[in-house]
């Protein structure tokens, strides 16, 4: 058994993102594809009514959140720049704080941080529909789980991190 501090010999794993809206606002989904010594898992949903960003973060959360040992070895990648700048350029950390003030989507902010600090993660970030196979799949399971969800007729959730913050600047 190792110790509880020690890293285990454990493969990498590969986390692909990518979030979409038909409008922004409008309906929106996410798409996330896992792969790990030759394993690979593909995870979306969508929302009524969300933005691109919050189905971005919503993404990587969801990639996270599946990941069942912690202390992984997580190389991201994310066609957002909003996701990957806010870490690796220490917005974040400001974010957090200054107590969340004045910062769209705290809610999914909030939800990402101990899964980004529970393992070692390496954001890269990659040019969007520039023929990259996995974010053309996460883009294409982000738009069939928010738009393509709407256009056969299924109810998406509400996206209530959304409503509950964002809709009340509109008064």
């Amino acid at each position: 058994m190792a110790n509880p501090g020690q890293v285990e010999n454990r493969p990498p794993i590969y986390l692909y993102t990518d979030g979409a809206s038909s409008g922004n606002p409008g309906p929106g989904g996410f798409g996330v594809v896992l792969k790990c010594a030759g394993v690979e898992k593909e995870i979306s949903g969508g929302f009524a009514c969300t933005t691109n960003n919050r189905m971005e973060l919503l993404a990587v959360i969801t990639g996270l959140e599946a990941i069942k040992w912690e202390n992984a070895q997580v190389e991201l990648y994310s066609d957002s720049q909003y996701v990957v700048n806010a870490i690796n350029q220490g917005w974040l950390e400001n974010w957090e704080r200054k107590g969340w003030k004045r910062v769209k989507n705290p809610d999914l902010w909030q939800r990402f941080l101990p899964l980004y600090r529970k393992h070692r993660v390496t954001l890269h970030w990659i040019k969007g529909h520039a023929g990259h196979p996995e974010n053309e799949r996460c883009d294409k399971l982000a738009v069939d789980a928010g738009a393509g969800a709407v256009s056969r007729g299924e109810i998406l959730p509400e996206d209530t991190g959304y409503t509950n913050s964002e809709d009340l600047t509109l008064l």
